[in-house]
């Protein structure tokens, strides 16, 4: 789809209400039929749309999702709502009232931002994705909060506005980039775009390095559901600051700057800690509230003889620990009729599918196999949820 507009003309609508919720093995079907009433182009980008609001429920909900316009690059790149709105609620909680949101995508910070009451000047330099994010603003009765522009970002005066958000483009003809000088526009760039303005927030993969982080910005990870979604760097908040927060919650661990906690023999119960949490480097803080140690010095594993509740990790009771040899893992999951078996690695180069095919579990009952090291050595631990 090269072009928005015919699906925004009261015979596109018309089509989008027609194939919403079409199946996969029935778009053919409904492709003949439809094409017999409607021009070839316009059913076709109307099925397409359909695929992509299929697609954009995981991260927007049904009902939103149902209404919104997306490209594919979109779908894939867009912010999950529920993390759009954490962050607009901080943007709000700072005082902010006008945020120019850079490289805006189809809107969907934008959307989140101006549901929490602030004004958007949203800009993205593609004229197709610009014209999906003013048609999402409009569907979704934000209009007089939320302007689109087209244009290059490099060339916006963000003067007057009280934060600027920026979300630029991490990837390439070849996928992912993981340098932050490569993103589109770099870094260096969104840094000095957020000293423009009394705050700002520049959204980074959460794989950015920890030294990249400059000396004025607060760093965040964020996880949702257990899944670490990305990183933000805070300015105009609390220079130097590392936290984590883990959706729903919202839930923020703060760092204390602790040393690396003490490696200690498996204990009865092994924690595994948020993604977020292990990404903003604060494994220490969460051994400490379980006055637990780590099973190696390298891995992000704590043990504890406790079971403590702690929303920054999970537990599991262990019940045995061995070398790693997929002979005697067999063998005690044959004798524990162990059927379902959730394979967890960390420090180690066995696939989970391979070791899965290779024990061949059978029976009524389920296990966790952490794959790791202890103390520098291969070893298997064998338990389940706390």
């Amino acid at each position: 789809m090269n072009d928005l507009a015919p699906l925004l003309t009261p015979e596109g609508r018309a089509l989008l209400d027609e194939v919403r919720g079409t199946a996969p093995a029935e778009e053919l079907a409904v492709a003949t039929r439809l094409r017999r009433e409607h021009p070839a182009e316009l059913v076709s980008a109307a099925l397409g749309q359909a695929r992509l609001r299929q697609r954009a429920v995981a991260k927007f909900g049904a009902e939103d999702a149902g209404r919104m316009f997306f490209t594919p690059n979109g779908v894939e790149q867009s912010t999950r709502a529920s993390v759009a709105a954490y962050r607009a609620r901080r943007m709000g909680e700072l005082g902010v009232t006008s945020v120019a949101d850079l490289c805006c995508g189809i809107g969907g910070d934008a959307i989140a931002l101006a549901r929490a009451g602030i004004r958007v000047l949203a800009v993205d330099r593609d004229p197709l994705t610009a014209a999906v994010a003013r048609a999402n603003a409009d569907a979704l009765g934000l209009a007089e909060l939320i302007e689109v522009r087209e244009a290059d970002v490099t060339e916006v005066d963000t003067a007057g506005f009280d934060a600027v958000f920026v979300d630029p483009a991490r990837r390439g003809g070849r996928g992912r980039v993981f340098d932050p000088e490569a993103y589109s526009p770099p870094l260096s760039w969104a840094v000095r775009a957020a000293g423009t303005a009394p705050h700002a927030a520049l959204k980074v993969a959460p794989g950015i390095p920890h030294e990249a982080v400059p000396e004025a910005a607060e760093a965040e990870w964020i996880s949702d559901g257990g899944d670490v979604k990305e990183a933000v760097l805070w300015f105009g908040t609390a220079p130097g600051a590392v936290r984590a927060t883990l959706l729903p919650g919202p839930r923020t661990l703060l760092s204390r700057r602790l040393p690396d906690p003490a490696v200690r023999p498996v204990g009865r119960y092994l924690y595994e800690p948020d993604g977020a949490v292990i990404r903003a480097h604060l494994v220490a803080e969460v051994a400490e509230q379980l006055d637990g140690g780590l099973l190696d010095p390298t891995i992000a594993y704590v043990t504890s003889d406790t079971l403590r509740p702690n929303p920054y990790a999970t537990a599991y009771q262990i019940t045995d620990q061995l070398p790693f040899n997929v002979k005697k893992l067999k063998a005690l999951l044959r004798e524990r009729q162990v059927g379902v078996l959730t394979v967890k690695k960390r420090g180690s180069a066995v696939e989970p599918e391979e070791l899965r095919r290779k024990v061949k579990p059978q029976g009524p009952h389920a296990a966790t196999v952490f794959l790791t090291r202890v103390a520098g050595a291969p070893t298997m631990l064998v338990g389940h949820p706390a």
